[in-house]
């Protein structure tokens, strides 16, 4: 086994392995190298995706949009203009108005070419004062051992790389099986992986089955319109309720109620309040969506308030509904979807999926409806849009479960994530904070709830990246860049 010591411009520079090159990890490497004031090694070790894309980003189909405005887009908590600003390095945008420019939905892959472009900047010291060598191994991370007062990250082949620091950035894993799903994992008409390139296995006609009515479904139904598909298309969810679109809201003066600390109230008075408020809005002709915008400074703390059993309950209850009005999505693109509803282009069906198998060339999706009554939608082609695995000790990542097998880390209390203190470092399973490893993104789903979207990612990686410097570093941040508490960076952003 070969091993890879880190090593900066000095053998004795302090190095600091993140595993996981999309947003989250690239962010981390990027205020890392942004911060450090003494000499630092950074590996960025990346696998499947293009670094700095990860799934989000990395599509190539200028269909998909950014599910937020450009103006709430920035990378960096501290300049909330940095990616308007970047826009106007390319040509295709420097004339367009600035009060235009804010409010576009940038094409994802656009986005894409930000983040990289952050990475590849700060891939080179800036200064002699920085001294940060970053650098990237596209490489499969198996395992995670320690030894004394270092770490032992193993890639993929056997080499090792040691290090000081190690972050789990891992991201989204692909979707859970679905019954009978593994039966059919090789059928020409079944794909497991809506973010795979499925769009090139499309048969020449038929019915499209999408398993799924949330944003990666969206991502489909763009995707099959903008390539002129002539069949029907299909949609399913227990629930059968699509993203809402975005909307220019107004101030609400009465929500949150002064004096009211949300995250004390527990989940049945906090649902009361919602709908009382929630109506309020309909009377008043206004959108009740604003209120879960204006929860949104709030529900990291209310989520840590609940307990598991109104945790539980939120999930099997209310989060279909959150989901929908929370995961918001670009205005042109709801409209393309409502159009395609209104045609009977599309079709959605609230049931349950109680099992796919072959039949011949297609794929047979059997349905349980609300009533319990079944059904049977035969597909041409079939995509699992049910969205990201949670379930962390069922996970399919071989680092993950090695980590998970040697008690490095354990799960959080709802089992979809893993344990972390508030700085980010991993608990293991002996309820000791790890010295070695820290997780930020949707790792951290079941303890904060909201851990996916760029403005939770940004604030964490912005944080994660002090707090590793400040433990292998006695001069951890430059006073330049000071800390950027999660509320005032949540703040501007609804």
């Amino acid at each position: 086994m070969e091993t890879l010591r880190g090593g900066g411009t000095t053998s004795s520079s302090p190095h600091i392995v993140i595993v996981g090159g999309g947003f989250s990890g690239t962010l981390t490497a990027v205020n890392l190298a942004r911060l450090a004031v003494a000499p630092l090694h950074v590996t960025l070790v990346n696998h499947g995706r293009s670094t700095g894309r990860g799934v989000a980003y990395g599509t190539g189909r200028p269909e998909h949009l950014l599910n937020v405005a450009a103006r709430n887009m920035s990378a960096l908590p501290d300049h909330p203009n940095h990616f308007v600003e970047w826009l106007r390095t390319r040509a295709e945008y420097a004339g367009v108005p600035d009060v235009r420019l804010r409010e576009t939905f940038m094409p994802r892959r656009v986005y894409g070419d930000y983040l990289r472009s952050l990475a590849l900047h700060y891939a080179q010291p800036l200064d002699t004062r920085s001294r940060v060598r970053m650098e990237t191994i596209e490489a499969e991370a198996v395992n995670f051992k320690t030894t004394g007062h270092r770490a032992q990250l193993v890639v993929a082949g056997g080499k090792t790389l040691e290090a000081d620091k190690v972050l789990l950035a891992t991201g989204n894993e692909s979707p859970a099986g679905l019954p009978g799903s593994d039966a059919i994992d090789s059928h020409p008409a079944w794909c497991g992986d809506p973010w795979s390139d499925w769009e090139t296995r499309l048969p020449a006609d038929g019915d499209i089955v999408l398993l799924g009515t949330g944003l990666t479904t969206v991502d489909a139904i763009i995707t099959l319109l903008a390539l002129g598909w002539r069949g029907g298309i299909h949609a399913v969810s227990r629930h059968g309720l699509l993203p809402q679109p975005h909307f220019k809201g107004t101030d609400d003066p009465h929500f949150p109620p002064a004096g009211v600390d949300l995250a004390c109230l527990g989940l049945e008075s906090l649902v009361r309040l919602l709908e009382e408020h929630c109506a309020r809005l309909r009377r008043e002709d206004a959108n009740p969506a604003m209120i879960v915008d204006k929860l949104r400074p709030h529900t990291q703390h209310i989520w840590q308030a609940f307990t598991d059993a109104e945790r539980l309950e939120f999930i099997a209850r209310h989060a279909a509904r959150w989901n929908a009005i929370r995961h918001r999505i670009a205005p042109s693109i709801h409209r393309q979807v409502t159009a395609a509803l209104a045609s009977g282009r599309l079709k959605v069906t609230r049931a349950g999926i109680a099992s796919v198998k072959s039949r011949g060339t297609k794929i047979g999706v059997e349905l349980r409806g609300p009533d319990g009554a079944t059904s049977c939608l035969e597909a041409a082609f079939a995509i699992n849009c049910t969205g990201p695995h949670t379930r962390f000790s069922a996970t399919r990542s071989t680092l993950l479960q090695n980590l998970l097998h040697s008690g490095a880390v354990t799960p959080d209390s709802m089992d979809m994530g893993i344990r972390v203190e508030p700085d980010f470092a991993a608990v293991g399973r002996d309820g000791r904070r790890s010295p070695f490893l820290f997780a930020i993104g949707p790792l951290l789903r079941g303890t904060l709830w909201e851990s996916i979207a760029v403005p939770e990612l940004r604030s964490q990686a912005l944080h994660v990246a002090q707090t590793m410097l400040g433990e292998v570093s006695a001069a951890a941040v430059d006073p330049g860049w000071p800390a950027v508490e999660e509320t005032a960076v949540i703040e501007y952003l609804i």
